[in-house]
């Protein structure tokens, strides 16, 4: 595409070993960027605002926890997760980006995909469920759809988690022995298992066609799951100009109390165990 400006920054970071963070240290930054995020949600709705937080990355490089500390502490009417399954036999006979536009965030609405149209250069691609075709037409196609969505005045951010071959291993093998997390070990994942320099390649080839000015992408060093989950928080309140909207003080009126005979009806009551 012609007039495709490229983000001339470095794609991939070094994936260099830092001090662990204290759990002590993360929760008190968490908590602090929680107040921000709630403003931020506050300050969406008041504006009328569109924002879409696209999130990529490796089996096990840490998207759906960096998602679920993004969104524990707000609505789930303004912050919607899309993480959408394996597409029906209807849906692959439309247009690719068909089935991801629907759930483009209208005013008011921030929508995180937790995977999204970038299935195609990267999962589908590797695994051999579309054509080499398919795949150099989505790479061209992409930055254009991206376009439209930004000019017609959404938000795009689109955030690439970075993990090591060994961290991933790591954590893909802990999903086999903490019962927590068994439903997170996919049998594509067993498959994906073995094709690390496959989706290298898949994961360049994504990033020289469509990191642009309009939808840059943004990589962030995952080895370490608390600190990425603030580095992200921090930055994705960085791109968004917002405001505190002033709250109103709030006068509780006065409550009557007992003065209604309660019910004999006569309740299953669950067991106190604890």
């Amino acid at each position: 595409m012609a007039d495709k400006k490229k983000n001339k920054s470095k794609p991939v970071v070094d994936l260099i070993k830092t001090t662990p963070l204290k759990q002590k240290a993360y929760e008190k930054e968490l908590r602090r960027l929680h107040v921000e995020l709630v403003k931020l949600q506050q300050w969406v709705v008041h504006k009328g605002l569109k924002v879409c937080i696209v999130f990529e990355g490796r089996d096990g490089a840490g998207k759906g926890g960096t998602i679920k500390a993004i969104t524990e502490r707000v609505s789930p009417r303004v912050f919607r997760v899309v993480a959408l399954p394996a597409p029906t036999e209807r849906e692959k006979t439309q247009l690719y980006f068909q089935r991801y536009v629907s759930h483009l965030p209208a005013a008011g609405e921030i929508v995180i995909f937790d995977r999204s149209w970038y299935n195609r250069a990267g999962v589908e691609r590797v695994m051999g469920f579309c054509s080499a075709e398919q795949v150099q037409k989505f790479l061209d196609n992409a930055p254009l759809m991206e376009r439209s969505m930004v000019e017609s005045g959404i938000i795009l951010l689109k955030y690439w988690l970075e993990v090591s071959p060994e961290e991933q291993e790591r954590r893909l093998k802990d999903r086999v022995n903490d019962g927590r997390k068994t439903w997170k070990l996919s049998p594509m994942d067993i498959k994906s298992y073995n094709r690390w320099d496959e989706y290298t390649v898949a994961r360049d080839a994504m990033f020289d066609a469509t990191d642009t000015d309009w939808a840059p992408w943004y990589v962030a060093r995952s080895e370490e799951k608390m600190r990425v989950r603030l580095n992200i928080i921090s930055h994705l309140l960085s791109q968004i100009h917002y405001e505190e909207i002033p709250i109103k003080p709030v006068k509780f009126p006065k409550r009557k109390v007992g003065k209604v005979k309660s019910t004999d009806h006569h309740f299953k009551v669950i067991p106190e165990r604890f």
